[in-house]
């Protein structure tokens, strides 16, 4: 066998996995959007069932074969260099897993959904702990199988979000930037003015017709996707099938408005990588650090940015009529007032990474067992009131308000606050590169900054490894600084500081 021959034959077995990742993809979907509350245990079966058939492909010996053979031609294209070190790399972890382990997790983490669903409307975590310490064990068995020589059982998770990430390099990194929000939100508690609420009626069936106009207007493809409603947003798939998600709060508009920004943001990245690469290793997202860029950037440099409001201003004020302001810069700090806000997903862009910070400790403590699953709901609110003066007044809008820990992702909250700092890297290179963005987002035309991140980042997909892809876009290393200045100078506008 030769090595184009090998390459051949590896690509054949992946794009088999890639399809059969994308019909798992399609169940999880339903799950949290159309499937009957009945059907939680069918839907558990069918998920591991899957998820074993995924495991026997994703170890097949001869895919560790095919890989030497073509490794031994070293000079392929940068895309094909890339598959053959993704595919090296999942085999080797896949390979890793004790056998039953990959069904016994699809299982778990399907039936500990459902739990968690029924927990947080009850509002009852008892109901959840169980369904909780069964998920975090069989993570402890995954992490413990597929740990590289040097690696914590918390990396080697994160590994699977944020390739190549290490706990030891992000805490500094945080710690500074945690130091600032401090700073950037003392400011703020100590200033005079207090931005305006919005007020008006707000129909369940207007936001939706404007999130489908939002996410339009971002260029969402709707010919390659679709809008629905699920307890916790989400946006799922590749190529010519990515959807979205959002939800719905009747008295509060902004929040299907940026949620449904948000997965816009998810959605274009997906909807944006070359065709050529789709169903390969290198046709993946660089790294869920990148991923959640693309989303904070559009929630938040473009959908409350202060050129964008005139736009945002006119699409509520059709959608709703009257709002409670009458002017762009009203509306401007109406979306980024800062509020001592119980949930992550409403939470304005100074507090954001306060709310990931604490999960990053929480969830390195669950996985450690240093934090006994039981004694979750009272760790949480003991480090919330610490860091925001309140303790949740019940669970749902406590440990049980977010959808990650029950689906076993345990390691993903970090790339949320990587994602905010890959995102003021990218908007700041963004408005060097383009001088006239605030003229265009002020008449909705947002075009320029889709072509842009089409340009610098989607169409990449995995060729390049994350750290250089943000090198290379941004023009240098990431770090908390460009995301500092972007909270000061923002809220030091609206606040007067």
């Amino acid at each position: 066998m030769t090595p184009r021959d090998a390459y051949a034959a590896l690509s054949d077995h992946g794009r088999r996995i890639s399809a059969l990742e994308g019909a798992a993809t399609i169940l999880s979907w339903d799950q949290e959007t159309m499937m009957p509350p009945r059907g939680g245990a069918q839907r558990a079966e069918s998920r591991g069932a899957l998820a074993a058939v995924l495991q026997d492909l994703r170890t097949d010996p001869r895919i560790a074969d095919w890989i030497a053979e073509a490794g031994r031609d070293d000079d392929w294209p940068a895309d094909i260099a890339a598959d053959l070190r993704d595919a090296d790399r999942a085999y080797t972890r896949a390979a890793r897993l004790p056998a039953g382990l990959a069904e016994a997790l699809a299982r778990e983490t399907a039936s500990a959904h459902q739990v968690w669903a029924e927990a947080r409307a009850a509002r009852d975590v008892s109901r959840f702990v169980p369904a909780l310490t069964r998920v975090l064990a069989l993570r402890r068995e995954e992490a413990a199988a597929v740990a590289a020589p040097g690696q914590t059982p918390y990396d080697a998770l994160l590994e699977e979000f944020e390739p190549g990430a290490r706990v030891e390099d992000l805490v500094p990194v945080f710690a500074r930037l945690r130091a600032g929000l401090t700073e950037v939100l003392d400011r703020i508690r100590g200033a005079a003015v207090r931005p305006p609420k919005l007020a008006g009626a707000f129909p369940e069936s207007a936001q939706m017709a404007l999130a489908r106009d939002l996410a339009g207007d971002c260029g969402y493809d709707w010919s390659a996707g679709r809008l629905d409603r699920a307890v916790h947003p989400f946006s799922s798939g590749s190529g010519g099938d990515v959807r979205i998600t959002t939800r719905v709060d009747p008295s509060d508009p902004t929040e299907c408005i940026f949620a449904t920004l948000h997965e816009t943001g998810h959605a274009l990245y997906e909807q944006g990588i070359a065709p050529a690469l789709l169903g390969r290793p290198s046709g993946r997202w660089a790294s869920m650090g990148v991923h959640e860029s693309q989303s904070r950037f559009w929630e938040n440099h473009i959908g409350r940015s202060e050129a964008f409001a005139p736009w945002l201003l006119h699409r509520m004020s059709i959608a709703f009529g009257e709002i409670g302001v009458k002017k762009a810069g009203q509306l401007h700090a109406a979306v980024n007032r800062v509020e001592r806000g119980f949930i992550r997903t409403a939470a304005d862009e100074a507090q954001y990474d306060l709310h990931i910070l604490m999960r990053f400790d929480l969830e390195r403590a669950l996985l450690s067992g240093d934090l006994p699953p039981e004694d979750l709901e009272i760790a949480w609110a003991d480090r919330f009131e610490a860091d925001f003066g309140r303790r949740p007044r019940h669970a749902a809008e406590g440990c049980l308000q977010d959808v990650h820990w029950s689906e076993g992702m345990i390691g993903y909250f970090p790339t949320y606050t990587l994602g905010n700092l890959n995102a003021a890297a990218l908007a700041a290179a963004m408005r060097r590169d383009l001088p006239d963005l605030d003229a265009a987002l002020s008449a909705g035309d947002l075009s320029a900054p889709l072509a842009w991140m089409r340009d610098k980042v989607h169409r990449h997909g995995r060729v390049m490894e994350a750290p250089e892809l943000m090198e290379r876009a941004c023009g240098g290393p990431v770090d908390e600084t460009p995301l500092l200045a972007h909270l000061n100078a923002k809220f030091g506008a609206i606040y007067d500081f």
